[in-house]
């Protein structure tokens, strides 16, 4: 995936009413833009780091530019949560990910479950639909390792409640978690932050909900989602 316009180098000021982030261009300007991040964003929003930003170009949007990537612990690292679900499906159409790789038909945001939309679902008329749903990952506090979630959620516990009961029904479902950073090669639940994720991540495993994580390759000019890592239980 590569962004349509080059990415606007800048100092981090501030993120804050989650949604929002202060940022220094390098004409000492300090200007406003969108943060399309609803988690905590922990580890990554210390004050003076280099972040970078792209213009949307829309004189319409009340924010012109968004907040795209960070750099933290000596790489860059994928902010955007509004990116995975199409990393994911670049990644699923190159065949990067061979067990959904046997699929004719990919559509997103399909409603299911209880007021829910699946992110992706790969349908075919040869196996079960595979209901995917796509997190991102940018979260790590030990050297190799990215964790989820970097902050309780209640709505991604609901959604492998939701998982579970597909598979219950004789579908398949996968929870495919996108890591925006290059340093590591394994995943894991950060339980300690959010036990109850945790305890619905077991549950939805143990119904046949399968897992999987990839990394990917993210440069100032463009993200792939490229390498699938191991993942830590």
């Amino acid at each position: 995936m590569k962004f349509p316009v080059p990415l606007l180098e800048t100092t981090l000021v501030r993120r804050y009413k989650r949604f929002l982030a202060d940022v220094e261009l390098p004409s000492g300007e300090v200007i406003t833009v969108h943060c399309a991040n609803p988690g905590s964003m922990l580890g990554l929003t210390e004050p003076g780091i280099r972040a970078w930003i792209s213009d949307s170009q829309n004189p319409k949007r009340k924010l012109q530019y968004s907040l795209e990537m960070v750099e933290a612990d000596n790489t860059l690292v994928g902010v955007n949560t509004n990116l995975p679900n199409a990393l994911a499906r670049e990644a699923i159409e190159a065949g990067r990910i061979p067990s959904l790789s046997k699929y004719e038909n990919l559509r997103t945001e399909v409603k299911y479950g209880e007021n829910s939309r699946i992110d992706i679902l790969l349908e075919s008329s040869k196996a079960k639909p595979i209901y995917v749903e796509v997190k991102n990952v940018h979260f790590s506090r030990t050297p190799g390792l990215f964790e989820f979630p970097d902050s309780v959620t209640a709505r991604g516990a609901k959604h492998l409640d939701e998982m579970a009961r597909e598979v219950e029904k004789g579908n398949r479902a996968v929870m495919l978690y996108v890591v925006q950073r290059n340093d590591g090669d394994r995943f894991r639940l950060s339980r300690d932050l959010d036990p109850n994720y945790g305890k619905a991540f077991d549950r939805a495993r143990k119904t046949g909900v399968e897992a999987i994580a990839i990394r990917c390759d993210v440069q100032t000019d463009g993200i792939d989602a490229v390498d699938l890592i191991k993942l830590e239980e």
